[in-house]
């Protein structure tokens, strides 16, 4: 009797330890990403070099793109390398707190909305596009490896960085679809939702819609209303 109710007691005690762990992982996973995601490297490099905040410099986006044109290549290197890091490594603490996929993309997601609303910058941050690229790369190495081998391909024929960046960022999830499967790259279109919002919030609602066909045809064809001398 004794023996089977010591038994029972450890069997309940490692289930409580398992629901334990797989409440604390998750958790810890979005806290440590999305504290990473708040580091303002941007802000640190803008003030070491001694140029105005870059939220009041062209685009008005605390990111890599944004500062080279106030900053030198090796700065902008920094930020570069820094928002990357983020994302890389939020996905690998993640990694190390648990083997559920899931958790990973939670870790991702977090340092993507850390980048995004940092805590550390008033809650003022980027659109998150290099902390994205930074967890893509550890999430499925191969389709990332694939997408950059496209982009410098299409940089090296064209010498246009940006477009090439835009194809890679764009076949990324069908190659992760191909190589680890649709929940994988179910994941990463929720992942680059968050980009969307914010590039939706930084040209406001009324520029994406005049930006549709739809809008484009409805000025197109009231020019072509207006009377002509």
């Amino acid at each position: 009797m004794l023996r089977h109710f010591s038994t029972w007691n450890v069997a309940t005690a490692l289930i409580s330890g398992l629901q334990c762990v797989c409440v604390i992982a998750p958790l810890l996973a979005v806290l440590i990403g999305y504290l990473l995601g708040s580091l303002p490297v941007a802000d640190f490099a803008a003030r070491r070099a001694g140029v105005p905040d870059l939220r009041d410099v062209g685009d008005k986006n605390p990111g890599f793109w944004n500062s080279r044109s106030v900053l030198s290549r090796n700065q902008s290197l920094l930020i570069f390398v820094g928002d990357l890091l983020k994302g890389a490594v939020a996905v690998v603490a993640a990694q190390e707190l648990s083997t559920d996929w899931r958790v990973w993309f939670l870790g991702a997601g977090a340092a993507m909305i850390g980048h995004a609303w940092p805590l550390f910058a008033r809650f003022r941050g980027g659109r998150s596009v290099l902390t994205w690229v930074g967890a893509a790369i550890v999430l499925s190495p191969l389709p990332a490896a694939f997408c950059v081998l496209l982009c410098v391909l299409f940089w090296a024929a064209t010498r246009d960085f940006s477009h090439g960046v835009k194809i890679g960022a764009v076949l990324y999830p069908f190659a992760q679809w191909y190589a680890d499967g649709i929940w994988f790259a179910a994941a990463t279109g929720g992942l680059m939702s968050i980009i969307g919002v914010r590039f939706a919030m930084a040209w406001g609602i009324d520029s994406i819609l005049a930006a549709t066909p739809l809008a484009r045809w409805r000025n197109h064809a009231a020019h072509d209303d207006e009377p002509h001398e």
